[in-house]
């Protein structure tokens, strides 16, 4: 598709940026918007409301700025992108591209990653539902398998058995740590040991490679506490006669939507129920103006005590372990934005405003935390109408009541009218495509892989 830069001369179209919550953004992505508007508008005139523009390059500088950490540290490693954040085709390439491996947690997600060309070998599989022909599959490929349970390893073990040739499965074991006793994910101390036992009495069937955890929650300190529960598996192990060489802790690495300081404001003095259209504030969010970076968050994990005078970087290169993680949410940091076309205002009966978009909730959404994606959208207007300040939420187009993009009564600087854009920036990890859905028999919205080569020189291709 060629590039689209050029907006009609006659048409006047203008950027109204948030003053609240005002949305990081990466410089190419920005430049976009506020110097070419007119090449979304005729994006979304092409090719429909919402649309999702997926950015590569960002996803690309992310795995570099990780890199650059683990680099630093001098520890082995290997990074796992978590597929599930994104259904993006284009994002699976930008993993291959940079080397990296990828996270999967379904048949699907792994057929997606070899076509997008990552190495079979740096496929890790994660997920406690696993079926015999996912099994068979991975262990066919010669990925890494993540064994949830005895029963999965029971199920794993039978795969094996039927397979008509020999062939072994590359696991690592995922350990539910002391902080999560009631977590259905992982097993416990003594379930742990009962499998490594079964590993030194089944060499043929199994290459164990090591362990894994996954934490809920965005702090490095429950991750170093469980990295050190697990390292004393790591010498149990050993002392087995077996080998084990990865520990992988994971993702959970937060990423910043918003300067902190805007965020710390808006919990403080504009997050109370009379900002709400229903009257009702969320009770807890995605730390959007997170204190920390994804890479800064590593260096502190890395520098952590692992035991007294030995940091958990000393650790792993004293033992000789990788470290692997599976970032989702903080690889693709800044890698898509959702367009969606303004329909119509209203003014309801209690003299609050309604925006109606074409589009729905399912499409720019913040479902894991209850509330919603708590960043403002950029408006851009096309309107000769003189400048109205208005203060309105944004409801999507279906017939639900509950069919709302976002509850918080939102300041936009001139009314939005018909045909006007509202664009959500770092729509990427999770928000955009997670409930994505044909209700009312509304096509899925389209994806395009964005690419620029000079400021201005954009190209856009369909992402499937």
């Amino acid at each position: 598709m060629p590039a689209m830069n050029a907006q009609p001369i006659e048409q006047r179209i203008e950027v109204h940026h948030p003053d609240r919550l005002k949305p990081l953004i990466d410089f190419v992505i920005a430049t976009l918007i506020n110097h070419f508007p007119g090449t979304l508008s005729a994006l979304v005139k092409q090719h429909g409301s919402p649309l999702n523009l997926v950015w590569p390059h960002a996803f690309e500088l992310n795995t570099k700025a990780l890199q650059t950490v683990l680099n630093q540290h001098n520890v082995r490693h290997a990074i796992f992108y978590g597929a599930k954040a994104n259904k993006s085709q284009s994002l699976l390439s930008a993993a291959a591209n940079s080397g990296i491996g990828v996270d999967v947690s379904s048949i699907y997600e792994l057929e997606a990653a070899l076509r997008a060309g990552t190495l079979a070998a740096k496929i890790c599989a994660t997920g406690p539902a696993k079926t015999a022909a996912f099994h068979q599959a991975l262990i066919s490929a010669g990925s890494l398998i993540c064994v949830d349970s005895l029963e999965e390893f029971d199920h794993l073990q039978t795969v094996i058995e039927s397979l008509t040739t020999p062939a072994k499965a590359r696991i690592l074991l995922r350990y539910r740590p002391a902080s999560c006793p009631k977590s259905r994910f992982g097993m416990g101390f003594e379930d742990l040991l009962e499998c490594l036992h079964r590993l030194t009495r089944q060499p043929r069937h199994f290459h164990f490679e090591g362990f894994h955890f996954h934490l809920g929650g965005y702090g490095f300190e429950s991750r170093a506490q469980a990295f050190r529960e697990v390292s004393g598996f790591v010498q149990a192990a050993r002392e087995m006669g077996l080998n084990p060489q990865i520990i992988d802790i994971g993702g959970g690495l937060p990423i910043r939507y918003v300067e902190p300081q805007a965020y710390c404001q808006f919990l403080q003095h504009d997050n109370k129920y009379e900002h709400y259209y229903n009257n009702i504030v969320p009770d807890s969010y995605y730390p959007y103006g997170s204190e920390l970076t994804a890479p800064q968050w590593l260096t502190l994990f890395l520098q952590a005590d692992h035991s007294p005078g030995l940091s958990i970087a000393n650790y792993l290169n004293m033992q000789k372990i990788t470290l692997a993680l599976e970032p989702g949410r903080s690889l693709v940091d800044q890698a898509a934005i959702s367009l969606f076309r303004v329909t119509r205002t209203k003014k309801l009966a209690d003299n609050k405003i309604v925006i109606f978009v074409e589009g729905s909730s399912f499409s720019a959404c913040e479902t894991w935390f209850s509330s919603e994606y708590l960043v403002d959208p950029i408006l851009i207007s096309t309107s000769e109408l003189p400048h109205t300040p208005t203060q309105a939420y944004i409801a999507g187009h279906s017939c639900l009541d509950d069919d709302v993009i976002t509850h918080r009564l939102i300041n936009f600087a001139t009314t939005p009218q018909a045909g006007d854009l509202l664009v959500y920036v770092n729509t990427a990890g999770y928000q955009m495509d997670l409930l994505e859905n044909e209700f009312h028999r509304h096509p899925l919205p389209r994806r395009l892989m964005a690419t620029c080569c000079t400021e201005g020189n954009y190209a856009f291709a369909p992402d499937y």
